[in-house]
């Protein structure tokens, strides 16, 4: 039975479903993370400590583990382990994106400059320095533009501004928020016990953007030696203007044209060929307008949080069972995507405060065409929306006969919702997340 080393980072929802598509599939399963469980001495084939952040590192450490325990394929879990993925699979000799392509991925100016490279449509940026002086900056930007920082996930960090003044705001919350990452990150390495390191440069780079205008799609597929297929589509139908990019409804099949959706296959699959990526699972954001499709990110893993529990293939196979399929044998072709509609909302965070109660959680339940609700945010739980924070409330699934109906089910599901939250100030909120703020 071939065994598949799965890279968890402790911060992924996603735990549950690749264990369980591990044990459908039958593989022995070897889980790293970087915090090293009370249990590994009980299951040592099981269990193992991997510093995520030295791939060098952790290679030597899964080289010298292989030779008791011979490994057949590698999968990482969310961005912060693709670097350490590509890494290890490298020492092993198995197949994988090479580690320039997945480590370009990881910071927006090299994707930003790669893709460019290539002549991949995409907004012009700028690379600048919260060293440097905003104000001058913001004189020679043209509006609307985003400020972006270079590694954060998830939308974090990411600020529309519409003025100079809008800009120099935008970037100074920027730096608190990367001044707060740095941080907790130096918290944790030296809770590990590595040493202490002063912010680096990088850390302290952004991309200023233009801002680009229309819907946003998500792209989910699966490279093959290069080759780019396409598993699912998903239309964004609530607008991503800003001035912060919280995502919330995803709904598959798109409802674009099909000339359109080509356009998009195109485009994804060639910013993949200039990126350098080759294998493995891809999950691109675009921005379409009169221009044609345009590269928002790409990287080189799946679609995050549970939003892959929409997806299913052939005769029920789950988008993780995929992966791991196709991180074992090359050649495997997935089936295709289910014909019905589904579509899953990612329950936003209204605002700052502390999570006493939800309400309507049965009511929201029994809304036509609602599979399953899932809340993640526990009660008792410090909630911090965007752009500091980067968690959602729950997860909202449907399936119906139409994208339309399925869009329309999100909707009607999250309008019963009613969450308390009490605010850090003094004052208690009664919050109903059905209206968005």
């Amino acid at each position: 039975m071939p065994r598949v080393l799965l890279l968890l980072p402790t911060t992924t929802y996603r735990t549950h479903d690749f264990m369980e598509a591990a044990q459908r599939l039958g593989v022995e399963l070897t889980v790293a993370s970087e915090e090293a469980s009370t249990l590994a001495r009980l299951n040592p084939s099981g269990l193992m400590r991997l510093d995520f952040d030295d791939p060098p590192q952790a290679a030597r450490q899964v080289i010298q583990f292989a030779q008791e325990y011979p490994i057949a394929a590698v999968v990482p879990v969310d961005d912060q382990v693709t670097i350490c993925a590509a890494t290890i699979c490298q020492a092993l000799g198995l197949r994988h994106n090479s580690v320039e392509s997945v480590t370009a991925a990881r910071n927006k100016h090299r994707m930003r400059e790669r893709l460019g490279h290539d002549g991949v449509p995409q907004p012009r940026y700028k690379l600048c320095s919260l060293d440097d002086d905003s104000v001058h900056i913001a004189d020679q930007v043209e509006y609307p533009c985003v400020v972006k920082p270079l590694t954060l996930s998830g939308s974090r960090g990411v600020i529309r501004a519409n003025t100079d003044v809008e800009f120099v705001r935008a970037v100074e919350r920027l730096d608190h928020i990367l001044r707060s990452e740095f941080r907790q990150s130096h918290s944790s390495a030296a809770a590990r016990g590595r040493p202490a390191h002063s912010l680096p440069e990088t850390a302290r780079q952004f991309l200023v953007e233009d801002f680009v205008a229309g819907p946003e799609v998500a792209l989910e597929g699966l490279l093959t030696r290069g080759t780019l297929r396409v598993l699912a589509l998903f239309d964004k139908p609530d607008p991503l203007d800003g001035p912060f990019f919280e995502e919330t409804i995803y709904v598959t099949p798109s409802r674009l044209p099909v000339s359109v959706q080509d356009d998009i296959a195109r485009c994804a699959s060639h910013a993949c060929r200039a990126m350098g990526l080759s294998e493995g699972p891809v999950h691109a954001e675009l921005r379409i307008n009169a221009g044609g499709p345009w590269i928002i990110e790409i990287n080189p893993r799946s679609i995050g949080g549970l939003c892959s529990r929409v997806l299913r293939f052939g005769t029920g196979l789950s988008l993780e069972e995929l992966i791991i399929r196709h991180a074992l044998d090359g050649d495997y072709a997935p089936p295709t995507r289910e014909n019905q509609p589904a579509g899953v909302m990612m329950i936003p965070t209204p605002r700052a405060g502390v999570l006493i109660e939800v309400r309507g959680l049965d009511e929201a339940q029994t809304v036509v065409g609602i599979e399953q609700l899932t809340i993640s945010a526990h009660l008792g739980q410090e909630l911090i929306p965007l752009p500091e924070g980067a968690l959602y409330l729950g997860f909202l699934f449907a399936r119906a006969a139409t994208s339309g109906a399925v869009e329309l089910a999100l909707r009607a599901s999250h309008a019963r919702l009613d969450f308390l939250i009490q605010p850090t100030e003094p004052a208690t909120a009664h919050v109903g997340s059905g209206h968005r703020s």
